[in-house]
C-alpha cells in the first residue's frame, strides 16, 4: 500500500510552501522507508521552488539533505536495518551500468541521475518528493550509514554542502602539505574550511569582508585574504593548489587564476554559468578551471565515515518547517550561518 505523508510543497514559482498531503510509493523489495527526522536547506531548493533554472515540476516538495531512522524495509534489504540512523543525499537512483556508475561516480550518470526531488523515477515515471515531509522511501543502494556519535540535527548539509567541496578535495589529492583556498564563507565554504583542516591542508580563505576573519579561523582556516585588497592578492600569487569556487553567483574568476601555483586547479562548485577568465595566466602556469557536483555514494559514505572519526559537523540554525518561507528569505541576505535545518517533528503541528 502507498504511504500516506504530509509534507510542505511550492504548487507554482511563486507559490510559498505550504502543507501537502501526498503518497509515497509502495515499498519494493530493495527499499528502505525512513522516518525523516532533520532535513537540510539549500540554496538550491529556493532555486527549484522559484524556477530558477527552468525545469521545475511542480508540485515540488524540496529537501535533498536528509537525516532520519529507518521505520521498514524491504523483503531483499541486507544494508539496513529497522532503527538505523540514515541520511539521503542528492540522489535516489541512476542506471548503474554506465561508465561513470560503474566507477561509482552515479552523479555523473550517462543517462542523469534520479534526483532526491523533481526528478522521474525509472520504475513508476512519478515526479520524486524530498525531504520537506515526514517520510521517504528510497532503494537502499542510495541510503547511507549516519555515525551515531554525530549531532544528528547538524548531520544534514554534510550530505550536499560537505559532499560538493569533499568531492574536489579527494579528486585532486589535497591532504598534508597542500594549500587550499576557499572563496565564500557560506553553506559550502565553511565546510569546505573545515574538511581540507582536517585533511591537513594549510587553509587561506578568499572573502570580501574584514569581519569573516574570526570566524573563519574559528572553522580551520589558517589564512584570510581580502578580495578587494589588490596588496593582499597581489602577495598571494603562485600559492594554491586547490582553489575551491563556493560562489553561487557570476562573479569575476580572473582575479584568482594568478594566485594558482604551477599545475594548480581553481574549481568550480557553486555556480552555474557563463566564465569569465582571461587564459593568459593559464597557459603561463599550466593552470586549470574545473568544475565539480556532488560525489557518488560510495564517496559521499567515505566522507560520513571521516565526520563520525573527525567528529565534523555543519554550523546549523534549526528551524520549524511553518518557518521555512522566512528562512528562504534570510538565506537571500545571507542571513545564516551557516546552514538551516528543519527539526520535522514539527510538521506534527500540521498533521
Amino acid at each position: 500500500m502507498p504511504i500516506q505523508v504530509l509534507g510542505y510543497a511550492a504548487h507554482n514559482e511563486k507559490s510559498a510552501l505550504v502543507p501537502f498531503k501526498f503518497e509515497r510509493r509502495d515499498t519494493r523489495e530493495n527499499d528502505v522507508v525512513i522516518q525523516v527526522e532533520y532535513c537540510g536547506v539549500c540554496h538550491s531548493d529556493l532555486h527549484m521552488t522559484r524556477n530558477d533554472w527552468g525545469f521545475t515540476k511542480f508540485p515540488v516538495v524540496p529537501g535533498h539533505e536528509i537525516v532520519g531512522r529507518v521505520v521498514a524495509i524491504g523483503v531483499k534489504v541486507t544494508k539496513y536495518q529497522v532503527g538505523d540512523l540514515v541520511g539521503i543525499g542528492c540522489m535516489v537512483d541512476s542506471c548503474r551500468t554506465c561508465s561513470a556508475c560503474q566507477k561509482d561516480l552515479e552523479q555523473y550518470c550517462g543517462e542523469g541521475h534520479t534526483m532526491t526531488y523533481g526528478g522521474t523515477d525509472r520504475v513508476d515515471q512519478c515526479i520524486t518528493y524530498g525531504g520537506y515531509s515526514q517520510m521517504i522511501v528510497c532503494n537502499e543502494d542510495f541510503v547511507l550509514k549516519v555515525p551515531e556519535n554525530l549531532n544528528t540535527q547538524a548531520v544534514p548539509p554534510i550530505l550536499c554542502a560537505g559532499i560538493t567541496t569533499w568531492s574536489p578535495l579527494r579528486h585532486w589529492n589535497v591532504g598534508k602539505g597542500s594549500r587550499v583556498a576557499v572563496i565564500g564563507l557560506g553553506g559550502l565554504g565553511h565546510m569546505a574550511i573545515k574538511l581540507a583542516n582536517a585533511l591537513n591542508a594549510e587553509v587561506t580563505l578568499f572573502t570580501r569582508s574584514v569581519t569573516k576573519e574570526q570566524d573563519a579561523k574559528a572553522l580551520g582556516a589558517h589564512h584570510i585574504v581580502l578580495s578587494t585588497d589588490e596588496n593582499q592578492m597581489q602577495a598571494a600569487s603562485n600559492q594554491f593548489d586547490l582553489i575551491i569556487d563556493t560562489v553561487p553567483y557570476d562573479h569575476d574568476l580572473k582575479p584568482y587564476i594568478p594566485t594558482l601555483a604551477l599545475d594548480g586547479t581553481l574549481v568550480l562548485v557553486g555556480y552555474l554559468g557563463d566564465l569569465s577568465a582571461n587564459s593568459v595566466p593559464m597557459i603561463m602556469g599550466r593552470r586549470s578551471i574545473a568544475g565539480s557536483v556532488i560525489g557518488g555514494i560510495k564517496e559521499t559514505q567515505e566522507l560520513l565515515d571521516f565526520c563520525g572519526e573527525h567528529n565534523i559537523v555543519s554550523d546549523v540554525e534549526i528551524i520549524d518547517i511553518q518557518n521555512i518561507n522566512v528562512a528562504y528569505e534570510r538565506m537571500l541576505k545571507s542571513d545564516v550561518k551557516y546552514r538551516f535545518v528543519i527539526d520535522m517533528q514539527s510538521m506534527a503541528k500540521d498533521a
